[in-house]
């Protein structure tokens, strides 16, 4: 259910950079988020899943965004993960029966630079663990996912969920039915690899 991973960064540019010197692979500018602060650039690591590079927006300043203040990372890391469920109204109904609390639905949409415009729905739980556990995003049927034109040549090898209470992050994934085993860590985190044609990059939240 793995549908994309979110690089953090304070500038875009310097993000895109970032993951050029060590995959080999140019991630494209994806656009702007409207009302979150945010725009991001794109790259594909394997069928249906993406690397979204996520940063401030210089003509949105003071918005908060996903992740928290993104403009305070000295370096790039993982900020979050997002699942994509097979229904997201179903999956909404599964939250509020298991008791776990969230907001959406929401609606979203991303205005790409070719004109189009992507949308999608979301889902927020009210406490992701420090970013270990997703949040839920359906794409529209009239939605290209961004995987399928984003820049090629990338996959990705690995992706862990750690904490110290290893367990019982687990059990949360079961409440949220996503089929995730939490390894075990001094600190709570994710870890992610992608290798490219150009090298192989290492990531950490």
């Amino acid at each position: 259910m793995l549908d994309h991973i979110l690089l953090g960064c304070s500038d875009l540019d310097r993000g895109i950079a970032f993951v050029e010197q060590h995959t080999g692979v140019r991630a494209s500018f994806g656009g702007v988020h409207p009302g979150r602060g945010t725009q991001n650039a794109l790259l594909s690591i394997g069928e249906l899943h993406y690397l979204e590079i996520i940063a401030p927006d210089p003509q949105q300043p003071g918005v908060s965004s996903r992740g928290g203040d993104l403009r305070s990372l000295a370096e790039p890391k993982l900020v979050g993960w997002a699942a994509r469920p097979a229904s997201i109204g179903n999956t909404a109904k599964r939250l509020t029966e298991a008791n776990v609390a969230h907001s959406g639905p929401t609606a979203g949409s991303r205005n790409r630079p070719d004109g189009t415009t992507l949308h999608w729905a979301t889902i927020d739980l009210a406490d992701d663990r420090h970013g270990l556990l997703p949040f839920f995003i359906q794409w529209s049927a009239d939605s290209k996912h961004p995987s399928l034109d984003a820049p090629q040549g990338c996959r990705l090898t690995n992706f862990a969920v750690l904490s110290p209470d290893a367990e019982e992050v687990t059990a949360l994934f079961r409440r949220l039915v996503l089929d995730v085993t939490v390894g075990h860590a001094n600190r709570p985190h994710l870890t992610a690899r992608i290798e490219g044609p150009g090298g192989r990059l290492e990531l950490t939240s």
